[in-house]
């Protein structure tokens, strides 16, 4: 477990490594195709700033945009008590929570570290599951704050928007200037390679959010079972929202993979990206692990 945790932290270092890597890469052809060497240096700067503030307000962010509301104690006294006992028994900081109103079932955990967590549920959640299978998603969701998984997918949803602006920027500039006809080779051959550069950076971004692998799903999993010692609560919690479906009413690809379960709509393709693993082989470890209990 602990190695785990390690393991996180030394990813988050890599994440932000290949994400400057990106940016300076996107910052040269940008300045390039200006001919303004200082232009290269300012975005990267503005990148790492924008970065940086990302890194301290990605939760709330990330809270906001899945339209998320606190609540206190007195709101839902249900929820609030099973995630104080799990708090408790996994020796962390109570996390704020939030209610999203939503029909689907389903949950993510956020925040840069334990001590700037939160955890959300649906209105969906709260509807379909007993307390047993309630307290199982939620001990898995505070698996994600144990193992510090937040810390990697806040990065990972602060940096993909920041590629997909900046991508966005160089798209935009190039398509405008691409009409000038006093340009030479060289400047059209840079035209060119900042085309493509602004479309394959988001597909850059998503597989930085796929660098959060789904071992992580499977890793807070068998964290939750070992705080509640009931897989079976789990087990019987991914079996109905397999039923029930898990697609939100409001989506956001930049959030997708923090959620408990696949929030998103989609196809084959689609599965075959997805950060979660699949429910069937969810619910098949955390029988398993029922089993040898």
């Amino acid at each position: 477990m602990y190695s785990e945790i390690a393991s996180n932290k030394r990813k988050t270092v890599v994440i932000m490594l290949g994400f400057i890597l990106l940016v300076a890469g996107l910052a040269w052809i940008f300045g390039q195709y200006n001919g303004s060497p200082t232009i290269t240096y300012a975005v990267l700067v503005g990148a790492v700033v924008y970065a940086t503030i990302m890194y301290f307000s990605g939760g709330a962010l990330s809270l906001a945009v899945s339209g998320a509301k606190e609540i206190s104690k007195q709101d839902n006294v249900r929820l609030w008590r099973i995630v104080e006992n799990l708090s408790i028994a996994d020796g962390l900081p109570m996390p704020r929570v939030f209610i999203m109103k939503d029909p689907a079932p389903n949950a993510f955990a956020t925040g840069r570290d334990p001590k700037h967590s939160a955890v959300a549920v649906t209105t969906g959640l709260l509807d379909i599951m007993d307390d047993n299978e309630l307290e199982g998603v939620m001990a898995h969701e505070m698996g994600h704050v144990k193992n510090y998984d937040i810390r990697v997918s806040m990065i990972a949803f602060a940096l993909s928007a920041v590629i997909s602006i900046l991508a966005d920027i160089i798209l935009r500039f190039t398509w405008y200037r691409g009409s000038d006809n006093n340009r030479g080779g060289n400047n059209q051959i840079i035209l060119i390679i900042g085309i493509v550069a602004a479309i394959v950076a988001p597909i850059i971004a998503t597989l930085i959010q796929l660098a959060i692998s789904r071992k992580r799903e499977f890793l807070a999993d068998a964290t939750g079972a070992l705080t509640t010692r009931y897989p079976e609560a789990l087990a019987s919690a991914l079996e109905k929202i397999g039923s029930a479906g898990s697609v939100l009413q409001k989506q956001n690809t930049a959030t997708a993979h923090l959620f408990f379960a696949n929030p998103l709509k989609g196809g084959m393709l689609a599965s075959l990206f997805s950060t979660h693993p699949p429910i069937a082989e969810r619910v098949k470890r955390l029988r398993s692990m029922g089993t040898h209990a």
